[in-house]
Order: C-alpha cells, then structure tokens, then sequence
C-alpha cells in the first residue's frame, strides 16, 4: 500500500494543499498523470467548486485532476484510478456516500493493488478501521462506522494538544480516552495540523517539521511522536 494521511488541507494562511506540494509530489511521482478525486466530505460546498480548489492545486504539482462525481459509474472510475485523493469536510458524509455507491470494497482493493492514495483530515479519517474518532458532528447515519481499514490504528486529524483558554468542555485528549476507556485494545494516531502519516508497504512513519504527534492507548496513555518517527510497529 502506498498512502499519505495529511492532518488538514491547510495550515494557518496557506493556500489550499500548497503546505503539502513536497509531500504530494514525493508521495505520486512522475508516473502518475491523473488523479481521481473524492470530493463527498463537502457539505456545504458544491462538489463542482470543491472540484475545482483541488483542480487548480493539483495543476500546480504537475497532475490532471478528475472528480468521482461526474462519473455515471463510480465504481469503473475506482477500477480505473491512476491515484485516489479523498478530500476533507464531513467525515460521516463522506463514509454514508462511499456506503451509497458502493466504494468501499472497490478502494481497498485498488489501494492494496498499490494504487497510491491521499486523505486529508475526514480522506485520512476513513483510512482507519472505523470513524468513531473522527472530531465531526455526525450529520448523517452511515449503514457503519467501519472504514476503509488501511491502517490498523485509528487516526484524530487535526489534533489539538491542552486546552484553549476560556474552554469549558472536554479537551481532544479527554474525548480520545473515552474512545479507549469504550475500547481498550485500540491505538488512536492524533496528527496536528501541517503533519502527515505516509505508509509504504509495511514502512510508517509520521511526516513533520516541528510538531510532535500523539499516540494514545488505554495502557500507556499519551506518547508524544517526535518529527519523522517511524511508526512501523504500529501495522
């Protein structure tokens, strides 16, 4: 498998992707040419318009970009695929759309072929077993939590570490463990703006400059991930 699970589409002020253009490039290649794009997590935009922010990014590492939803058979679009790139919104969108067409057996088939593969925030969401550490409001009811299962851990993209000022709830932390105190035998990633997960076969490692990740299990609590930790141990 060959995956790269960016955190967010976005970091501070920067342009949409333009934090990730080294990754993107390094992560295709020069072989790949076309790229189909997921643009389901988008609620509140149009996929036409969400087409096009990821369109004109793309264009600008090399790559021509094709939307899923202009496709009369999404299914043949998977099959099809040079890469897939899964945008960021609403995860339970995107997973209750995959469930609706039917893609969820036809990705992790392709992307275990070897197909290369990119999410940012609810596109790296569902590479995880389920999406019940996804930080979304679930706005629709999926036929199942259960995901894409590429990587045997769950993932919290853009993982906040403390607590804001004037913040009264639960921290990211305290919801995280009570995802473990449910499901003690899970291994939840938090990866913070900026930063990414890049799997390559049985290679993992946690892609950043200068912030650490968090790993959380029910046994050993919190563990910082310093910058471009391997992970391997993980899959």
């Amino acid at each position: 498998m060959n995956l790269l699970l960016l955190s967010s589409s976005r970091v501070g002020d920067t342009g949409y992707l333009e934090h990730a253009a080294a990754m993107i490039k390094d992560h295709l290649g020069s072989g790949v040419k076309t790229v189909l794009y997921i643009p389901y997590a988008g609620v509140t935009i149009s996929h036409d318009d969400y087409e096009k922010m990821a369109t004109d990014a793309f264009e600008r590492f090399g790559y021509q970009l094709t939307s899923i939803h202009h496709s009369e058979d999404p299914k043949s679009a998977i099959d099809k695929a040079e890469a897939i790139a899964v945008a960021g919104g609403n995860t339970f969108n995107l997973l209750n759309s995959l469930y609706q067409f039917d893609l969820i057996t036809s990705i992790q088939k392709r992307v275990r072929d070897g197909v290369p593969y990119i999410g940012w925030s609810a596109g790296s969401n569902i590479t995880a077993p389920t999406i019940r550490t996804t930080n979304d409001m679930p706005i629709i009811e999926p036929p199942s939590f259960d995901a894409l299962n590429l990587v045997p851990f769950q993932i919290n993209p853009h993982y906040i570490d403390g607590n804001p000022p004037g913040h009264n709830g639960e921290t990211r932390e305290q919801r995280l463990n009570e995802f473990l105190a449910i499901n003690p035998d899970a291994v939840v990633v938090g990866i913070p703006e900026g930063t990414a997960l890049k799997r390559v076969g049985d290679s993992l490692n946690y892609l950043a400059t200068d912030k650490d990740g968090y790993l959380f299990t029910a046994k050993d609590g919190k563990q910082s991930i310093p910058a471009n930790t391997n992970l391997s141990h993980l899959l």
